[in-house]
């Protein structure tokens, strides 16, 4: 064993001698790191670098001179660009704050220009009589994870662009054949046979379920990037279980499931969102339906435990394999089929549900007794405080009175899409019209001056938000009720269109129903 390794040694040595032998024996301990590794005095100076540092930096620093203080390296910058002086860098700070930092993320530039990024670990060592004398900077390279993670961002960013280009093409033609759908029932010809109107409405569940696939897949990648924002109110969960037992009505009819409701003892409010509340209930619902034999039972209790509102979705179902359970929330997780199942989905629901309840901070549970023994989904929700009784509604609010029948433009470079919602417009008794683009959308304002546009947005010549500006700006030209018509249906998109001049912002395929509602409350003067 050599003095330098020897306890007893150190304690019989002056001070100054035990202290560089010492710091030498710890230069020997650092030697032996896999990673960059180097050592300061307390002026900063650096006294000694492993082989592994001299790689990172890409150079080879002089030692104990003054031009050569705190770091190796040719140029550091933060983690957002901005540059780094080499007396502010971690190893600086740890000996002039006399604290150790840890993980600390920097980026390494070299002599030839190309970047390093590093996580530093920097804490001062102490002599006997407990000053500081210098510190170690221990560093993990982790240039590779930097550019493996850009990479994923930009994979991840062309994916959401992606998705909602395709969400974009797909509701042109699903808004056509919504509008078709709508035209048979309002002609008389949905129903005109028995074997037609089955027809109609296995298109509309079909329909109805491509459109709820699109919206949730878009719905999934907003949360994931932040983007969904609630619009919070106290809400009934009566009514939000009202709507989403209609939203669910098709699945659980289709598969001839009988459904119990087991409403609360009295009123329960939370303070959310109602529609993405119902949106979680209903996936709950159509999940249950998805994987439970047909005439199976379903269940949904609403009641409050503890402060609590709890949600419960139950079935008789084909349940959950206990590998399956602990991963049941994740994105494309899916389980066993059911053998006559056809429609596998894509695995989004649950994950979707996970994240809304936890937006509203909630919490979802899932629970199995395994193969053949059903499912049970409970979402806890915290109550909202109560609030003081302002009296009964007087009634004093005016109804709609009926629909008043209007002039309106329907402007869809998409021709089918144009035409078959003209059709139907008229078929509600309205007077319609169509233009293609944007440039004769403002023409045909100016000279029919008409008192609602159904305007999309992704237009040729002039997109629909330069031509609802233009509208706007048209002399003596009255001001129709604009409504952007579009496949875009985010946030920013409702901004942007409600920053140009839209009155209303409605996404593809719309609802006729939810159509005709908007209409007949403009209260406009009859056309």
């Amino acid at each position: 064993m050599s003095y330098a390794s020897s306890p007893h040694v150190l304690r019989h040595m002056p001070d100054g001698r035990a202290v560089l032998v010492g710091e030498q024996q710890m230069y020997r301990a650092l030697d032996q790191l896999p990673v960059p590794a180097y050592a300061c005095d307390a002026a900063g100076l650096i006294t000694y670098y492993n082989a592994e540092a001299v790689e990172l930096w890409g150079r080879a620093p002089r030692l104990n001179d003054m031009a050569e203080r705190y770091c190796g390296s040719y140029r550091l910058y933060q983690p957002d660009g901005a540059p780094l002086p080499h007396e502010h860098c971690w190893m600086a700070r740890a000996l002039s704050e006399q604290r150790e930092f840890r993980g600390m993320e920097v980026v390494i530039e070299r002599n030839d220009g190309s970047r390093r990024t590093a996580l530093a670990h920097a804490r001062p060592y102490r002599g006997p009589a407990g000053q500081v004398r210098g510190a170690v900077n221990v560093m993990v390279d982790i240039s590779e994870r930097k550019q493996t993670e850009a990479v994923l961002r930009r994979a991840d960013r062309h994916k959401n662009e992606f998705l909602a280009m395709l969400s974009h093409e797909l509701r042109n033609p699903l808004a056509s054949i919504r509008n078709g759908l709508h035209i048979l029932r309002l002609s008389g010809a949905g129903g005109s046979t028995p074997e037609a109107e089955t027809a109609c409405d296995t298109m509309e569940r079909q329909l109805a379920h491509t459109v709820r696939l699109i919206d949730d897949l878009l719905d999934l990648t907003r949360i994931t990037r932040g983007k969904i924002e609630l619009r919070r109110e106290r809400v009934d969960l009566t009514d939000v279980v009202g709507d989403a037992v209609e939203a669910s009505r098709g699945p659980l009819e289709a598969a001839g499931h009988r459904f119990e409701l087991v409403p609360p003892p009295h009123p329960l409010f939370v303070d959310g969102d109602r529609t993405r509340l119902a949106q979680v209930v209903g996936n709950l619902l159509i999940n249950s339906a998805k994987y439970t034999p047909p005439g199976g039972c379903i269940t949904l209790t609403v009641d409050c435990q503890g402060g609590q509102a709890v949600i419960t979705v139950r079935d008789d179902g084909i349940g959950i394999e206990p590998d399956v359970l602990p991963q049941i929330f994740e994105l494309y997780m899916q389980g066993e089929q059911l053998p006559q199942s056809s429609q596998r989905g894509l695995g989004i629901g649950l994950s979707l549900v996970r994240g809304l309840v936890s937006l509203h901070g909630g919490h979802v549970h899932a629970h199995s007794d395994g193969r053949g023994k059903g499912s049970q989904f409970s979402v806890q929700l915290p109550v909202a405080s109560p609030v003081a009784d302002d009296g009964p509604d007087d009634g004093s609010g005016t109804g709609s009175g009926g629909l008043s029948k209007y002039r309106i433009l329907v402007v869809d470079d998409n021709q089918d899409a144009a035409i078959s919602l003209a059709v139907m417009l008229k078929l509600m008794g309205h007077e319609s019209s169509t233009a293609h683009d944007g440039l004769e959308a403002v023409s045909l304002t100016a000279s029919t001056a008409p008192q609602v546009v159904l305007l999309d947005l992704g237009l040729p010549g002039i997109n629909g938000y330069e031509a609802c500006r233009r509208i706007r700006a048209l002399p003596d030209g009255g001001r129709p009720v604009l409504i952007a018509l579009t496949g875009w249906g985010q946030e920013d998109d409702k901004r942007r269109s409600k920053e140009a001049g839209f009155d209303f912002h409605l996404v593809k395929p719309v609802d006729p129903d939810a159509l005709e509602k908007l209409l007949a409350g403009l209260a406009l003067p009859p056309g």
